[in-house]
């Protein structure tokens, strides 16, 4: 009978077993939720975090440099080609001729060179450009007694007087606030 009531004993939740008779009641340890491991484990993903973000802005900042610089060097390869370009228009004589006429007014044989002058006597620069007479803003004269019925209608008549503008921040003009 003893090795039958271990055996029924061993047996959880039958009626009259060891798993049924109340014990003094043992109660359960809880954990911590924040353990020392994981503790280390966060400080270690904050390293690893802080480190790669550093490195990605440092990657960041050199893609940039990397994109400016090529784009400086494209500018410059475009000027170089530009003044060979120009290097090779020098080794055509009708060019030298055409600039030599243009930069330095050189004539041809046989031609007659002039010089236009504006009203101060002086030469007109090159951009300068003259003007139509029609284009002109024609002024019609005023007999002179028109002028001096004016200036007496305007005597008799007033405008009336403009407000001074303020000398001081606080809107006064003689230092005394109104």
């Amino acid at each position: 009978r003893g090795a039958a009531a271990r055996t029924t004993s061993a047996r959880p939740g039958e009626p009259g077993g060891a798993a049924a008779r109340p014990g003094p009641a043992r109660p359960a340890a809880r954990r911590p939720r924040f353990t020392g491991r994981a503790a280390v484990l966060v400080l270690v993903l904050a390293v690893l975090t802080v480190s790669y973000a550093s490195s990605l802005r440092a990657y960041l900042q050199q893609r940039s440099h990397i994109g400016d610089l090529k784009a400086q060097i494209a500018e410059r390869e475009a000027s170089i080609d530009d003044l060979e370009r120009e290097k090779k228009r020098w080794d055509d004589p009708a060019y030298v001729k055409a600039q030599a006429r243009a930069r330095f007014g050189y004539l041809m044989p046989g031609e007659a060179g002039f010089e236009v002058t504006g009203p101060d006597g002086r030469p007109l620069e090159a951009q300068a450009s003259l003007n139509d007479p029609d284009d002109v803003i024609k002024t019609v004269p005023t007999a002179w007694w028109t002028t001096a019925w004016e200036s007496m209608e305007l005597a008799g008549n007033p405008p009336p007087p403009e407000q001074r503008p303020a000398d001081l921040v606080d809107g006064t003009t003689d230092g005394t606030k109104q």
